[in-house]
């Protein structure tokens, strides 16, 4: 199975981008991966659906702040599926406006001189972000029912507190006399549609347009040193083995200042002693005496939160299921709650006594204890499900 890639990595954006910022991204990549300037190229094509997608989540308010919060399932699927199913032609309808009305060769043009072609135009500096970090929480399937909220200590990368983060004694700092100041290069280039201007970052500072004096020497110059927080993560009920949920500017700060990276929960499921997960449904295989089957009773059996008495019916057969409403897990989009499921089986004894063996040879030809052909035909009807 191929795993989706971040979104904000996939139009090389920030977690804080705005609106805007995310709406440029999408229509650098789209002029980028377009068919008509890749005529061919499906690895482009793939990519230019995977943009759309991105696109797709990021723009609208809602599906970013689950996604954020709970990642590629929060949105579950409501991204409409453009990395497959839907086709060039639904992207072009449902992101028409997003060239504005230009032509696509005046955009191309544009992105290849990187929005200057010599008549002015800016450069964004660059930002820095700093490492998401990766945790991993066990949740037992009562804290996923439930939600629970946990404490955790975590070993990052944190500003440094003698230089305010800026790596430098004192936060003092000077143009840098490579670029001026302004964290770019600026280069012209003859081509065939005429001269270019481009700019790059500045390898001096690293784009940032100023360089250190004198390093602090509590961090190296670095502007951040390793540190513990405790951190509290509330984690929604519903979530899964696996799921990967985010809080944003959690993770390691950056060198000499900028943004923070994210903290990603990762979800590992603690396997329960009796009940077995099944998406939302919770099983329990509850084995009955041969005693019990026959005659009906009332046994007890294990829940999400405690213990409950349900009856059994007299003549109950293996393999029937019965079925307790919302006692199984909640969805995480909010879409209602699970089933526990019990699927019965007959125990049948493996030892017996010759007090035993007399006992049930003497029932063995009463009519009663003999399949008729009401009951053969519910068990074909059962199987036949199972295997067509």
């Amino acid at each position: 199975m191929t795993t989706k890639r971040d979104y904000y990595e996939v139009l090389e954006v920030t977690k804080t981008a705005t609106a805007e910022e995310i709406k440029k991204a999408y229509r650098q990549k789209a002029i980028q991966y377009h068919p008509d300037k890749n005529p061919g190229d499906k690895a482009a094509e793939e990519k230019f659906k995977e943009a759309a997608e991105a696109y797709e989540v990021l723009s609208n308010d809602e599906k970013r702040r689950r996604y954020d919060q709970f990642g590629h399932a929060g949105v579950g699927g409501a991204a409409g599926g453009y990395g497959g199913g839907m086709s060039m032609e639904d992207i072009f309808t449902h992101f028409g406006d997003i060239f504005g009305g230009h032509n696509i060769s005046d955009i191309i043009f544009e992105t290849l001189t990187g929005g200057r072609s010599g008549r002015g135009g800016g450069y964004s500096r660059r930002v820095n972000r700093g490492q998401d970090l990766r945790v991993k929480v066990k949740l037992t399937l009562k804290e996923i029912a439930t939600g629970v909220e946990k404490k955790i200590k975590v070993k990052k990368y944190v500003p440094c507190k003698h230089c305010n983060g800026t790596g430098a004694e004192d936060g003092k700092t000077e143009t840098c006399s490579t670029c001026r100041g302004t964290g770019q290069v600026v280069r012209v280039m003859n081509t065939m549609l005429g001269q270019m201007q481009t700019s790059t970052p500045c390898s001096a500072c690293g784009g940032e347009g100023r360089v250190i004096t004198k390093k602090c020497p509590h961090c190296s110059g670095e502007g951040v040193v390793r540190d513990e927080e405790i951190i509290t993560l509330k984690i929604p009920a519903g979530v899964a083995e696996g799921m990967q949920l985010s809080m944003s500017g959690k993770g390691n700060a950056p060198r000499r200042g900028g943004v923070n990276g994210d903290l990603l929960i990762v979800i590992e499921e603690e396997q329960h002693p009796e009940l077995i997960r099944d998406d939302n449904d919770v099983i329990y295989n509850l084995l009955l005496s041969f005693p019990t089957a026959a005659l009906g009773g009332t046994v007890e059996i294990p829940t999400l939160d405690a213990k409950a008495k349900i009856k059994i019916e007299p003549g109950t057969q293996s393999g029937k299921v019965l079925r307790l409403r919302n006692k199984g897990l909640p969805s995480l989009n909010g879409y209602g709650t699970g089933d526990l499921l019990i699927n019965i089986s007959v125990y049948v004894p493996e030892h017996l006594s010759k007090e035993e063996k007399s006992q049930l040879e003497s029932l063995e030809t009463a009519k009663n204890f003999q399949p008729g052909d009401e009951a053969k035909k519910k068990i074909n009807e059962r199987f036949r499900g199972v295997y067509e």
